[in-house]
Protein backbone atom coordinates (compact mmCIF):
# COMPACT_ATOMS: atom_id res chain seq x y z
CA UNK A 1 0.00 0.00 0.00
CA UNK A 2 1.57 2.86 -1.17
CA UNK A 3 0.58 6.68 0.16
CA UNK A 4 -2.03 8.87 -0.08
CA UNK A 5 -1.76 12.20 -0.66
CA UNK A 6 -5.06 14.33 -0.96
CA UNK A 7 -4.82 16.98 -3.64
CA UNK A 8 -4.95 19.76 -1.60
CA UNK A 9 -2.06 19.09 0.23
CA UNK A 10 1.53 20.19 -0.16
CA UNK A 11 4.32 17.91 0.22
CA UNK A 12 7.83 20.05 -0.11
CA UNK A 13 10.58 18.32 -2.48
CA UNK A 14 12.60 16.01 -0.27
CA UNK A 15 10.29 15.57 2.52
CA UNK A 16 10.06 11.67 3.10
CA UNK A 17 6.93 9.80 3.70
CA UNK A 18 6.79 6.01 5.07
CA UNK A 19 4.75 3.22 3.04
CA UNK A 20 1.13 3.67 3.45
CA UNK A 21 0.74 7.39 5.55
CA UNK A 22 -2.15 9.39 4.27
CA UNK A 23 -1.73 12.86 4.25
CA UNK A 24 -5.19 14.83 4.11
CA UNK A 25 -7.13 18.35 2.89
CA UNK A 26 -5.00 21.06 3.60
CA UNK A 27 -1.68 19.48 4.90
CA UNK A 28 1.64 20.77 4.36
CA UNK A 29 5.34 18.75 5.07
CA UNK A 30 8.28 20.63 4.94
CA UNK A 31 11.08 19.46 2.57
CA UNK A 32 13.60 18.05 5.18
CA UNK A 33 10.96 15.82 7.71
CA UNK A 34 10.51 12.70 7.80
CA UNK A 35 7.34 10.59 8.61
CA UNK A 36 7.03 6.74 8.44
CA UNK A 37 5.35 4.29 7.80
CA UNK A 38 1.30 3.89 8.60
CA UNK A 39 0.87 7.20 9.37
CA UNK A 40 -2.35 10.02 9.43
CA UNK A 41 -2.18 13.48 8.91
CA UNK A 42 -5.73 14.88 9.34
CA UNK A 43 -7.20 17.81 7.90
CA UNK A 44 -4.80 20.92 8.20
CA UNK A 45 -2.00 19.62 9.88
CA UNK A 46 1.77 21.52 9.45
CA UNK A 47 5.33 19.40 9.83
CA UNK A 48 7.88 21.38 10.01
CA UNK A 49 11.78 21.22 8.88
CA UNK A 50 13.81 18.36 10.89
CA UNK A 51 10.77 17.13 12.31
CA UNK A 52 10.95 13.18 12.44
CA UNK A 53 7.53 11.22 13.29
CA UNK A 54 7.93 7.55 13.70
CA UNK A 55 5.41 4.61 12.12
CA UNK A 56 2.09 4.37 13.47
CA UNK A 57 1.89 7.78 13.97
CA UNK A 58 -1.96 9.38 14.49
CA UNK A 59 -1.99 13.73 13.77
CA UNK A 60 -5.62 14.63 14.51
CA UNK A 61 -7.11 18.46 12.08
CA UNK A 62 -5.54 21.18 12.76
CA UNK A 63 -1.83 20.39 14.28
CA UNK A 64 1.58 22.18 14.20
CA UNK A 65 4.21 20.43 14.74
CA UNK A 66 7.38 22.47 14.79
CA UNK A 67 10.79 22.01 14.26
CA UNK A 68 12.41 20.47 17.23
CA UNK A 69 9.39 17.82 17.91
CA UNK A 70 9.84 14.53 17.32
CA UNK A 71 7.12 12.12 17.49
CA UNK A 72 8.10 7.98 18.07
CA UNK A 73 6.09 4.86 16.94
CA UNK A 74 2.25 5.25 17.59
CA UNK A 75 2.13 8.24 19.33
CA UNK A 76 -1.65 9.86 18.99
CA UNK A 77 -2.15 13.50 18.52
CA UNK A 78 -5.59 14.85 19.67
CA UNK A 79 -7.31 17.82 17.24
CA UNK A 80 -5.42 21.18 17.59
CA UNK A 81 -3.13 20.07 20.10
CA UNK A 82 -0.64 23.07 20.27
CA UNK A 83 3.74 22.52 20.34
CA UNK A 84 5.77 25.36 20.89
CA UNK A 85 9.65 25.20 20.20
CA UNK A 86 10.76 28.30 21.76
CA UNK A 87 10.58 28.99 25.64
CA UNK A 88 10.91 32.99 25.11
CA UNK A 89 9.32 34.21 21.97
CA UNK A 90 9.83 37.63 21.57
CA UNK A 91 8.48 39.15 17.87
CA UNK A 92 11.28 42.03 17.97
CA UNK A 93 13.85 39.41 18.90
CA UNK A 94 13.29 36.19 16.49
CA UNK A 95 14.95 33.14 17.10
CA UNK A 96 17.69 32.92 14.24
CA UNK A 97 18.61 28.82 13.85
CA UNK A 98 17.44 25.44 14.79
CA UNK A 99 19.92 25.91 17.88
CA UNK A 100 17.25 28.05 19.40
CA UNK A 101 14.79 25.56 19.09
CA UNK A 102 14.61 23.60 22.65
CA UNK A 103 13.70 19.52 22.05
CA UNK A 104 10.37 18.25 22.64
CA UNK A 105 10.10 14.49 22.38
CA UNK A 106 6.82 12.15 22.52
CA UNK A 107 7.79 8.55 23.36
CA UNK A 108 6.10 5.40 21.93
CA UNK A 109 2.57 4.69 22.05
CA UNK A 110 1.91 8.12 24.07
CA UNK A 111 -1.59 10.11 23.55
CA UNK A 112 -2.04 13.86 23.63
CA UNK A 113 -5.50 15.07 24.08
CA UNK A 114 -7.54 17.57 22.03
CA UNK A 115 -6.70 21.60 22.97
CA UNK A 116 -3.71 20.24 25.42
CA UNK A 117 -0.80 22.38 24.81
CA UNK A 118 2.85 21.08 25.27
CA UNK A 119 5.72 23.38 26.41
CA UNK A 120 9.20 22.83 24.57
CA UNK A 121 11.63 20.92 26.24
CA UNK A 122 10.18 18.41 27.84
CA UNK A 123 9.69 14.56 27.39
CA UNK A 124 6.28 12.83 27.28
CA UNK A 125 7.15 9.01 28.19
CA UNK A 126 5.82 5.94 27.02
CA UNK A 127 2.13 5.36 26.77
CA UNK A 128 1.53 8.38 29.10
CA UNK A 129 -2.02 10.03 28.35
CA UNK A 130 -2.42 13.54 28.53
CA UNK A 131 -5.98 14.77 28.86
CA UNK A 132 -7.50 17.11 26.51
CA UNK A 133 -7.13 20.40 27.62
CA UNK A 134 -4.20 19.95 29.91
CA UNK A 135 -1.13 21.75 29.68
CA UNK A 136 2.41 19.82 29.67
CA UNK A 137 5.32 21.99 30.96
CA UNK A 138 7.25 19.03 32.61
CA UNK A 139 8.36 15.76 31.75
CA UNK A 140 5.81 13.26 32.16
CA UNK A 141 6.99 9.56 33.33
CA UNK A 142 5.94 6.43 31.15
CA UNK A 143 2.16 5.09 31.69
CA UNK A 144 1.50 8.68 34.12
CA UNK A 145 -1.88 9.87 33.49
CA UNK A 146 -1.57 13.79 33.51
CA UNK A 147 -4.02 16.55 34.15
CA UNK A 148 -5.02 19.97 34.38
CA UNK A 149 -3.41 23.76 33.90
CA UNK A 150 -0.44 23.59 34.70
CA UNK A 151 -0.21 19.36 33.81
CA UNK A 152 0.28 17.08 36.76
CA UNK A 153 -0.33 13.38 36.96
CA UNK A 154 -3.54 11.97 38.44
CA UNK A 155 -2.97 8.29 38.27
CA UNK A 156 -1.82 5.75 35.58
CA UNK A 157 -2.93 4.36 32.40
CA UNK A 158 -2.75 1.29 30.64
CA UNK A 159 -1.01 0.69 27.10
CA UNK A 160 -4.72 0.50 26.11
CA UNK A 161 -5.44 3.41 27.26
CA UNK A 162 -7.79 2.34 30.64
CA UNK A 163 -6.89 3.66 34.09
CA UNK A 164 -5.13 2.08 36.49
CA UNK A 165 -5.54 0.91 39.78
CA UNK A 166 -2.93 0.25 42.20
CA UNK A 167 -3.10 -1.71 45.10
CA UNK A 168 -0.22 -3.13 46.93
CA UNK A 169 2.47 -1.88 44.31
CA UNK A 170 0.19 -3.83 41.67
CA UNK A 171 -2.17 -3.34 39.13
CA UNK A 172 -4.45 -5.66 36.74
CA UNK A 173 -5.70 -3.64 33.49
CA UNK A 174 -9.58 -4.81 33.77
CA UNK A 175 -9.72 -4.24 29.63
CA UNK A 176 -6.61 -5.77 28.55
CA UNK A 177 -5.25 -8.20 31.49
CA UNK A 178 -2.02 -6.38 31.50
CA UNK A 179 -0.29 -6.41 34.82
CA UNK A 180 1.90 -3.82 36.10
CA UNK A 181 3.86 -2.82 39.16
CA UNK A 182 4.56 0.66 40.93
CA UNK A 183 7.60 0.43 42.81
CA UNK A 184 9.61 4.08 43.79
CA UNK A 185 7.21 6.42 42.01
CA UNK A 186 7.40 4.52 38.86
CA UNK A 187 5.13 2.01 36.67
CA UNK A 188 6.17 -0.55 34.61
CA UNK A 189 4.71 -3.32 32.89
CA UNK A 190 5.15 -7.26 34.32
CA UNK A 191 6.19 -9.39 31.79
CA UNK A 192 6.68 -7.36 29.08
CA UNK A 193 8.29 -9.94 26.71
CA UNK A 194 5.06 -11.29 27.36
CA UNK A 195 2.59 -8.39 26.78
CA UNK A 196 -0.41 -8.57 24.01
Amino acid sequence: MSEYIHETAIIDPGAQLGEGTRVWHFSHVSSTSVIGARCSLGQNVYVADRVRIGNGVKIQNNVSVYEGVTLEDDVFCGPSIVFTNVRTPRSAFPRASSEDYLETRVKRGASIGANATVVCGVTIGEWAMIAAGSVVTRDVQPYALIAGVPGRRIGWACRCGARLGFSGGDAWCGECGREYRLERDAVTLKGEGDAK
